[in-house]
């Protein structure tokens, strides 16, 4: 063996100066006595800043009450020499960890001469435990919380590991079972040897496996993912995660199956809507034409009007009924556009205002003066809610007064309140909540002496939730009641510029007019209005017949019933739209569909305008002075 002759003071003076470590040599009382190069360029500081201070200022304490003599009893005799791992600030600022190991060396008497300390710097080390840990912390997380199961298995096909929710789906306990059994029991054997075989390199490989197996026997719908596990980039097995999907197959079904409830109520709406409007028109149709062209005696004209009354009374439990399936179906839209407020209340009110003499009701109304008088929404739907509610505090109001009044919401001054009060029988205030409920009676059914659905209250909470409000009453159940609704308010500061139709500022003109309609009686009804009115008519019994009589002579205007044989009123007016092109006379579909997307329906076919039976004279009017110059 070849021997070299060292100094030992030399060997140890190139090992302080030389080493990548930093060497320190500490006094008993922690004063740095000398440092060597590493030392410098590990903390930052240079051997003048350094020596003559105090060994314990470059430590960095965690805990704010940790103190310095807690830090100065790592130096104590007791731990002559120790390892630990600590934190250090350096000259820059920065943090560092370090390995830092030391020994206390004495005289020959005994006494504590100084310490040795050597510091490794272990940064880099320390951060890439935590992200370890984190991965750890983050993989465990998600393997505890998932709401999936998750199990891991190996390249023999045998479980490694797995979470409680694979636990809770399978049956079988983790630590006693599922570790170390086969995965094949779970998902079968032939599935195990495709994802060994191909998951690597085929995506589609989990598709083929959507059930699993439980301690129990029983077959669990699932939808699996499968990601395979990498150790030093080499394939060690792969993670089955499972998602139970029984229930939400099971909410599918019941979504699917609430969706064909609703289709099919809608067709029975439709359907019913149909049936019952047609020979509506019939009645309201045959008592308008003979109280309007027949000699009848004062007896006959009260029958005749309570026969009218009773069909109006009629259509309007229909439209109720059609009007809420439609809102709670999310049939139903607002269409808005600017309107004049102070115009619609009026109208509102003129509405009611001669079943309200009749009693001798005080009708009055006041807005106050911090509400514009024009605003933005459906001035349709919001008379709607005050007829419902004026029309009941007119019929509950046995004598006294009914009112109206419009504020801005104090709290919420983006908003309108709209409260009506009137003076009569009142409502128990117990039952202030459930008025609002479809059919409810504010008397029972037993003894009641007022007519209704009870459907009114309920499909104006319906409406006010659609404009954005809430409505709620307010009764002592002995001195009449209130109803508040607010809406958001949309202001408009210049109101609408008013245009006039030149047709509809005079009678239409003698017009040469096509009635297409496969019912007899409601032929009869229309052919009767319309000639009153003084208009020629050509009557056809289906679609096809309505384009061979287009063909034959012009015409200024079609009546077109949308449901007729051999050729529906859809089609006809597709078909004639585009044989006269430009040259088409206006078409306007006659329907007893009453439905949300029935008149878009019938405009997209091509037809120029809508109108639901039962038809009245106003009506055919209107038609007549918009097409008809």
């Amino acid at each position: 063996m070849h021997r070299v002759n060292l100094n030992e003071e030399k060997f140890n003076q190139q090992v302080f100066t030389h080493a990548f470590f930093g060497i320190a040599l500490i006094a008993a009382d922690s004063l740095i006595l000398r440092i060597n190069p590493a030392m410098e360029q590990i903390m930052g500081f240079t051997k003048k800043e350094l020596e003559g201070t105090s060994f314990f200022d470059l430590f960095y304490l965690d805990n704010p009450l940790e103190s310095m003599e807690h830090s100065k009893n790592f130096l104590s005799e007791d731990n002559a020499g120790m390892h630990l791992e600590k934190r250090f600030r350096k000259k820059n600022g920065g943090l560092m960890w370090g390995l830092l190991s030391f020994r206390l060396f004495h005289d020959e008497a005994g006494k504590p001469l100084y310490y040795i300390c050597q510091l490794f710097d272990i940064t880099k080390q320390k951060e890439s435990e935590q992200r370890l840990q984190e991965s750890v912390e983050r993989y465990t997380s998600l393997k505890k919380y998932n709401h999936d199961a998750i199990i891991s298995f190996g390249l023999d096909g045998h479980i490694i590991n797995a979470n409680r929710v694979a636990e809770k789906l399978t049956g079988y306990c983790i630590e006693t079972e599922l570790i170390g059994m086969k995965i094949s029991h779970l998902i079968g054997e032939e599935s195990v040897s495709h994802i060994l075989k191909n998951a690597l390199h085929d995506d589609t490989v989990e598709q083929d496996i959507n059930t699993l197996v439980t301690k129990g026997g029983e077959i669990v719908e699932v939808l699996t993912s499968i990601a395979p596990i990498f150790v030093n980039k080499t394939n060690i097995g792969f993670y089955l995660i499972c998602k139970d999907i029984s229930e939400q197959k099971q909410l599918v079904l019941a979504k699917e199956t609430a969706e064909a409830t609703n289709k099919a109520k809608s067709e029975f709406l439709a359907m019913m809507s149909h049936e019952i409007r047609t020979p509506m028109n019939g009645v309201v149709g045959m008592t308008e034409i003979l109280l309007e062209t027949t000699d009848l005696t004062q007896e006959q004209q009260g029958y005749v009007e309570i026969i009218r009354k009773s069909g109006e009374t009629l259509l309007n439990i229909i439209n109720d009924i059609l009007d809420l399936s439609k809102i709670e179906a999310g049939r139903s839209e607002l269409h808005e556009e600017t309107f004049e407020l102070r115009k619609s209340i009026k109208d509102s009110l003129s509405v009611v205002s001669s079943k309200a003499e009749d009693k001798n009701l005080e009708l009055s109304y006041t807005i106050n003066h911090d509400v514009p008088d024009y605003i933005y929404g459906d001035v349709e739907r919001l008379k709607q809610v005050l007829l419902n509610l004026l029309g009941n505090a007119v019929k509950f109001t046995p004598k006294g007064s009914i009112s109206v009044k419009v504020k801005r919401v104090k709290e919420e001054p983006s908003r309108l309140a709209f409260t009506i009060t009137d003076t009569g029988i009142g409502i128990d205030p117990e039952r202030l909540d459930e008025i609002f409920e479809p059919f409810a009676q504010i008397d029972s059914f037993m003894t009641r002496r007022h007519e209704g659905t009870g459907l009114g209250l309920a499909i104006s909470r319906k409406i006010v939730e659609m404009m954005g409000g809430e409505i709620y009453a307010e009764s002592d159940g002995k001195t009449g009641s209130s109803f508040t609704f607010t809406m958001i308010l949309k202001e408009v500061t210049v109101p609408p510029r008013e245009v006039h139709n030149i047709n509809s500022l005079k009678a239409a003109r003698q017009a040469s007019i096509l009635l297409a309609e496969d019912n007899r009686i409601n032929l009869l009804v229309l052919t009767k209005m319309l000639e009153k009115l003084g208009h020629r008519v050509t009557a056809v019994k289906n679609g096809l017949d309505a384009i061979e009589a287009i063909r034959r002579e012009p015409f200024d205007l079609i009546f077109m019933d949308v449901h007729m044989p051999i050729l529906n009123g859809l089609d006809a007016a597709r078909r004639i739209k585009e044989e006269r092109k430009e040259n088409s006379p206006f078409i306007i579909a006659v329907t007893a569909n009453a439905l949300k997307g029935d008149r878009e329906e019938c405009l997209a076919a091509g037809m120029d305008e809508y109108i639901s039976k039962p038809i009245r004279s106003e009506v055919l009017q209107k038609i007549l002075q918009q097409f008809v110059s």
